[in-house]
């Protein structure tokens, strides 16, 4: 009974090591602890920051959604990823990104204190996604959202170098491309 239970726990732990290590390449950078919102006014109301840094962090989001959002050459290349009617067209009609759903606050990194703003998506399947293409996930022992750190570093999130095409997000399985599981979904 005794040596059947330290298989079992020495069997968890190793699998629960694959995942991490899985996951870490998956989320576009360390994974790190965020909060998500849908809407300023959601992030004000749960009191988790305070009010002005919700409005910052939003206001940040956005910026980066403007400069960096995922660029699609048709609305069906995008729509193919993040559903219908859930693409506009940008930059005078050259091309097509998702519509922001939210934004993600994290602590800023390297022990600066206060919270960065990042954009968030929503693709066809229900996954969030961050600004740097890393799909935030939901740690289910501890209850936290995690993203990766590319998601709040500005150099991670350069504006894509070639608009994407339908083939393209087809033969990559989507925005990132590769992820496994399901995302966090509110």
């Amino acid at each position: 009974m005794k040596r059947s239970r330290s298989i079992v726990l020495t069997t968890l732990i190793a699998g629960s090591g694959v995942s991490l290590s899985a996951c870490d390449g998956d989320v576009g950078g360390k994974p790190v602890d965020a909060l998500s919102y849908r809407t300023v006014a959601e992030c004000r109301q749960a009191g988790t920051i305070p009010a002005a840094q919700c409005d910052t962090a939003f206001a940040q989001a956005q910026k980066a959604n403007d400069q960096n959002a995922p660029r699609f050459g048709d609305r069906a290349s995008c729509e193919a990823q993040f559903g219908e009617a859930q693409c506009q067209l940008r930059n005078n009609g050259s091309f097509f990104t998702p519509l922001l759903t939210g934004f993600i606050v994290g602590q800023m990194l390297n022990g600066g204190g206060g919270y960065r703003g990042a954009p968030m998506y929503r693709d066809r399947n229900g996954n969030y996604f961050g600004g740097a293409g890393g799909m935030l996930s939901r740690n289910y022992t501890t209850g936290r959202t995690q993203i990766g750190s590319d998601a709040f570093n500005p150099a991670a999130r350069s504006a894509p170098a070639r608009v994407q095409s339908r083939s393209s997000v087809i033969s990559r399985g989507g925005f990132g491309g590769g992820f496994g599981g399901r995302g966090f979904g509110g």
